[in-house]
């Protein structure tokens, strides 16, 4: 049986991987959306038209993507402060016992 070292995956490097992971989504999306208009029976007008109107669609998904986000993020930010304060509650007389002992 195999034993090994096992370490919590440290958030700041989770969050660094779904930035990646959106932006490649986005860069991929936008591609395709540029290839289907290029080959689309449209005329010129039309095609900047309907790409001036995905991109607003595509600005307005990313603006609510952002808003959840920091959502999130401040509820995890109020959650840590909370857990923190429990836990100095709690762990605080028993230092203070012992560095009297």
């Amino acid at each position: 049986m195999r034993e090994g070292k096992y370490e919590a995956s440290d958030s700041s490097s989770q969050s660094s991987h779904v930035g990646t992971a959106i932006t490649f989504l986005l860069i991929g999306l936008g591609a395709g959306a540029v290839v289907g208009f290029l080959y689309a029976p449209k005329t010129g007008k039309q095609t900047r038209k309907e790409l001036r109107r995905q991109f607003e669609s595509a600005r307005g998904t990313l603006d609510d993507w952002t808003g959840d986000a920091k959502d999130l993020a401040e509820e995890a930010l109020e959650r840590g402060v909370e857990l923190a304060e429990q836990f100095r509650e709690k762990v605080g007389p028993l230092l203070d016992r012992i560095r009297r002992g």
